[in-house]
């Protein structure tokens, strides 16, 4: 049996018990390994609790708060993807770089459309 089969079968509470603990190892590896997860995770501690505080109703704290957890999902997704063109070759190779810089791209947008909600929500407060 091969290492990934003896993993696939299992179902119910074991089946939880192995994703949360890939979930952690994954969490784990991009702390240490990638300095821009660990910059927005900075950045989520300190903007949840104010998103939470700002927020005039459950709307407008779901969306402060929503979008800096998407730009940490959308980081880790880029971080995967990246791990994965250096897993199959070191070489420089067009394909391998569009898929880094299309990453990149998601985590950019994806940090364009947390300011404009955060903007949008709270800037007419101040106006």
């Amino acid at each position: 049996m091969s290492a990934i089969e003896q993993f696939k079968g299992k179902q119910g509470l074991r089946r939880l018990i192995n994703a949360l603990g890939y979930s952690r190892d994954g969490l784990a590896s991009a702390w240490r390994h990638e300095a821009a997860f660990r910059e927005e995770v900075m950045l989520a501690l300190v903007t949840v609790p104010l998103g939470l505080w700002l927020g005039h109703g459950g709307v407008e704290k779901a969306l402060l708060v929503g979008v800096i957890l998407l730009v940490l999902v959308v980081e880790l997704l880029n971080s995967a993807v990246e791990a994965v063109v250096d897993r199959v070759s070191d070489e420089h190779h067009e394909l391998s770089k569009r898929a880094k810089d299309i990453g990149s791209a998601a985590v950019l947008l994806t940090l364009a459309i947390a300011a404009a909600v955060w903007g949008l929500i709270l800037v007419p407060r101040f106006v």
